[in-house]
């Protein structure tokens, strides 16, 4: 679990990465405080730092924003362009999994915001009850979702299109 973390060790006395260590940092904060945690969600190719200016925002508001990233997330965006290999051979499950530990080792049941393949994860945690409340912003689609086709929505218009049928 992410609260025994101490020390820059994990369980298994490994030596935690950066990300990690903040992650653990936050959460750590957030257990000490009374406000309610607020778990933030990135999306394929992004960075926990995508979310800093939301995060912010959130802490002055009275919440206790976490940020975690995913699974050997790089800590700077110059690490992730050198190193693109290690967003590669993560499944969706391992992600989800990943932050359903995060949120574990919180006290407070959280509020999950995530957006587009974030938006997954957070529909994913909160299929799981994980989640006291959550946000999916324009989440991508999962397995067996197909797109609608453009078909669909032409012959959809004279009905949606009038405000009368609405």
């Amino acid at each position: 679990m992410i609260s025994s973390r101490k020390n820059g060790k994990d369980s298994d006395n490994r030596t935690l990465d950066a990300v990690s260590r903040n992650t653990t940092e936050q959460v750590d904060k957030a257990n000490a405080s009374a406000r309610t945690p607020v778990v933030f969600v990135h999306g394929l190719w992004l960075l926990p730092s995508s979310w800093d200016r939301w995060a912010a925002l959130f802490d002055q508001a009275g919440y206790a924003p976490v940020s975690p990233g995913w699974p050997d997330d790089p800590e700077t965006v110059e690490e992730a362009n050198a190193h693109p290999d290690v967003f590669a051979r993560k499944s969706v499950g391992q992600i989800a999994d990943h932050y359903a530990e995060v949120i574990g080792g919180l006290k407070k049941k959280p509020a999950v915001i995530g957006h587009s393949f974030g938006g997954l994860i957070t529909q994913i945690i909160a299929g799981r009850g994980l989640a006291a409340v959550s946000v999916a912003i324009d989440p991508a689609p999962f397995r067996g979702v197909l797109p609608l086709p453009i078909s669909a929505l032409k012959s959809a218009l004279p009905v949606l299109g009038n405000p009368a049928n609405l």
